[in-house]
């Protein structure tokens, strides 16, 4: 068997397409077997499978334009190495994708829509105004979770609107500010 896979290994450097069908069934298991390491130690819910890991290694490797296959023992080595690859891109495509959902999970825009503020370090920065200043927190409170207007803000703390605007503008120099630190630190 590792003779007619050499073979074929040949033939296929040699670019002949066919001899990649042939082969499939010559090393499968033994990169099946491979592939099956790398998932002993992970969740079951895992997104990517042995079998998936098997054939996109194979495919990276059949189709890959300058290989030379000395014998099946080099294929194999080669196809280890392309599964680590396979799997250590998959595994930043899930980690970018699980941050930006939950990057996107905790943004709010603020609410003249201008600037996108992170939840999490709007209430922290909301809780310490709060101690600063209790009227200026229920104005973001209003503003941000309300969805309240300047007009409406206004009518709701029971001020005028001028009142509100010169207010809002040094509250949300002041949360620019807090929040800014906050990702600083």
């Amino acid at each position: 068997m590792s003779a007619e896979a050499t073979i074929l290994l040949r033939r296929i450097s040699d670019g002949d397409r066919d001899a990649a069908k042939e082969l499939l069934p010559l090393v499968y298991a033994d990169l099946r077997d491979r592939a099956s390491l790398y998932f002993r130690n992970q969740p079951a819910d895992h997104t990517l499978q042995p079998t998936a890991l098997v054939h996109e290694a194979y495919l990276k490797l059949i189709d890959s334009q300058d290989a030379k296959w000395n014998d099946r023992t080099h294929f194999c080595a080669v196809a280890a190495t392309a599964m680590r690859q396979i799997l250590i891109d998959h595994a930043r495509r899930r980690k970018l994708a699980r941050d930006a959902r939950e990057s996107q999970a905790t943004m709010m825009n603020a609410p003249s829509g201008d600037w996108t503020v992170d939840l999490l370090d709007l209430d922290g920065a909301l809780n310490r105004l709060a101690t600063l200043d209790e009227r200026h927190a229920r104005i973001v409170e209003l503003r941000f979770f309300g969805s309240l207007t300047i007009e409406q803000t206004a009518r709701a703390m029971e001020v005028s609107d001028s009142t509100i605007e010169k207010e809002w503008r040094k509250i949300r120099a002041w949360l620019i500010r807090e929040m800014a630190g906050e990702r600083a630190e």
